[in-house]
C-alpha cells in the first residue's frame, strides 16, 4: 500500500460509504507511487477512484465530445500506431481536405445529437501558416458562435499561432504525449519528447486549456503506464482534459500484431488518471469500439466524465450515437449540460 497526504490505500478501500476523503491536488506524484495504484487490487483501486471522483466531480455528468478529421492521412509523422503516416503502408491520404463550411455543417449536427464539444483533427506534424490556417481559425470561430466548445489537434505550433486560436476563442488544444519518455523513442523518431512538451507549454502560454494524454497497448511495461500518468500528473496545473486511449492495432502500421488491451487495463488507466487529477475531465478515447457495455459502464464508474460520440474517430471506428445514448441511459449517468447553453 502507498500512502499520501490526503489518503491511504487501506484507508481508502475500508472507509466508511458515503463519507470519501476530499480530493487532493497534488503535483508530486512519483512512478513507485503511481505504479502501485495500477497494480492495486481492482475492488480497491475503483472505490478510490469513486471516492474522488464523486467528491470533485459532483452530480456524475458525461460530457459528449464529437471529433471529425479535417484533414486526413499524408502526416510526415512515423507514430507506429497511426494510419495516417505516410511513412506507414496503411497511410489514408486521398481524401480532400475540408473546406470551412461543410465542417461546421458536421458541427451542428453534432450538436443537434447533444454534443457539446466539437473537435477537430488535422494530420499534420505543425500547424501551417497561410490559408489552411486561416480556415482553421474561421471553423473555430464558426463553432463557438454554435455554442460548443471548440478542441483543435493538429501537431505542434509557434507561440503566435497559438495567440491567435486563443483570440478566435479556440477552448482546448489536443496534444497527446501518446506514452512514457522511457518507451518514446519506440514509438515515434520524427518528434522528441521535449517538442512535444514545449508545445504544450506554448498552449498554456496562450491561455488554452490543455487536452493531453496517452496510449495504452504498444508494448509499454506498467512502469510506463506509471511514467506517462506522472509526467501528466507533475503539470501545473493538471490538463483540463486527459483522453485515455487504448491501441487501435491497424493493418499497415508496424503495432498491427500488438494484442487486444484487456478492457480492465482500461478501467485501471482511467482510475487512477481520476485519482492523480481529480478535476480534470478524463476522456474515454479511441478503443471504446471494440469494449462491452460492461467494460465501458466500469470505465464511467472509474471516473470517465467524457466520452466521444458519434461514428468515427479520426480515421477508427466509434460507437454509434444511438448505441451511447442507450449506454448511458442503462448506466443512469446524464449528459453533462452548460447552463450558459
Amino acid at each position: 500500500m502507498i500512502a499520501t497526504p490526503a489518503y491511504h490505500a487501506s484507508t481508502a478501500a475500508n472507509a466508511v460509504p458515503g463519507a470519501p476523503p476530499a480530493p487532493s491536488i497534488r503535483h508530486d506524484w512519483t512512478v513507485p507511487e503511481i505504479q502501485a495504484l495500477l497494480e492495486l487490487p481492482l475492488m480497491d483501486l475503483l472505490w478510490w477512484a469513486q471516492a474522488v471522483h464523486r467528491a470533485a466531480n459532483p452530480g456524475y455528468r458525461v460530457q459528449l465530445a464529437s471529433l471529425l478529421s479535417v484533414k486526413t492521412g499524408g502526416c510526415e509523422e512515423d507514430c507506429a500506431y497511426c494510419p495516417q503516416s505516410l511513412h506507414n503502408s496503411s497511410d489514408v491520404t486521398g481524401r480532400p481536405e475540408l473546406e470551412v463550411e461543410p465542417v461546421l455543417e458536421r458541427a451542428r449536427a453534432a450538436k443537434q445529437a447533444g454534443a457539446h464539444r466539437f473537435c477537430m483533427g488535422w494530420a499534420w506534424r505543425d500547424i501551417r501558416d497561410g490559408a489552411p490556417f486561416e480556415a482553421m481559425l474561421q471553423m473555430v470561430r464558426g463553432v463557438r458562435e454554435l455554442g460548443l466548445e471548440a478542441c483543435v489537434t493538429a501537431g505542434m505550433l509557434t507561440d503566435s499561432q497559438a495567440a491567435r486560436l486563443a483570440e478566435a476563442g479556440l477552448t482546448s488544444y489536443n496534444h497527446n504525449l501518446d506514452t512514457s519518455p522511457e518507451h518514446y523513442d519506440r514509438i515515434i523518431s520524427t518528434r522528441t519528447y521535449q517538442e512535444r512538451l514545449e508545445t504544450l507549454a506554448r498552449v498554456r502560454r496562450a491561455g488554452i486549456s490543455m487536452c493531453c494524454g496517452g496510449i495504452i497497448g504498444m508494448g509499454e511495461t506498467t512502469t510506463d503506464r506509471a511514467s506517462l500518468l506522472q509526467v501528466l500528473a507533475s503539470l501545473n496545473p493538471h490538463p483540463e482534459s486527459v483522453p485515455i486511449n487504448a491501441l487501435v492495432a491497424v493493418e499497415g502500421t508496424p503495432l498491427q500484431e500488438q494484442p487486444p488491451v484487456d478492457p480492465l487495463e482500461l478501467v485501471r488507466m482511467v482510475a487512477v488518471a481520476r485519482i492523480l487529477m481529480p478535476t480534470s475531465r478524463v476522456r474515454l478515447s479511441a478503443g471504446r469500439e471494440t469494449m462491452s457495455r460492461e467494460g465501458q459502464v466500469l470505465c464511467l464508474l472509474a471516473g470517465a466524465d467524457s466520452i466521444f460520440y458519434g461514428d468515427t474517430l479520426l480515421t477508427t471506428g466509434n460507437s454509434a450515437v444511438d448505441a451511447d445514448r442507450e449506454l448511458l441511459a442503462a448506466a443512469g449517468v446524464n449528459p453533462w449540460l452548460d447552463p450558459s447553453r
